[in-house]
């Protein structure tokens, strides 16, 4: 959980993710079409990623635990939270409040 918690603080935009996961890749190109550089960590390619996937259940993720996506070092949600977010129009905004985008 310590390490979820250091790696999600160290930029505005963080993603959990895993590289054959489909919804990931939409995820972060949504961001990347937003104007965001968020973190990406996969956690496949990670040794301590089967503990930080079963962190990332603790805090609320959904199965899958991934994507996984922290904005100003909070936890807001998985791949249905944040197309949700997306198409309320909450998300570009959450993303200008945590200055992961400048527009």
């Amino acid at each position: 959980m310590e390490r979820i918690r250091d790696l999600s603080s160290k930029k505005a935009a963080v993603i959990f993710t895993k590289s054959s996961c489909c919804m990931c890749h939409s995820i972060k190109t949504l961001f990347y079409e937003l104007g965001a550089s968020p973190a990406i960590h996969e956690l496949d390619k990670d040794p301590e990623g089967r503990e930080m996937e079963r962190a990332l259940r603790a805090l609320g993720s959904s199965n899958p635990a991934v994507p996984a996506v922290f904005v100003g070092g909070r936890y807001v949600g998985s791949a249905k939270d944040i197309i949700s977010f997306h198409v309320d129009g909450s998300l570009k905004q959450m993303l200008k409040d945590a200055k992961a985008i400048w527009l």
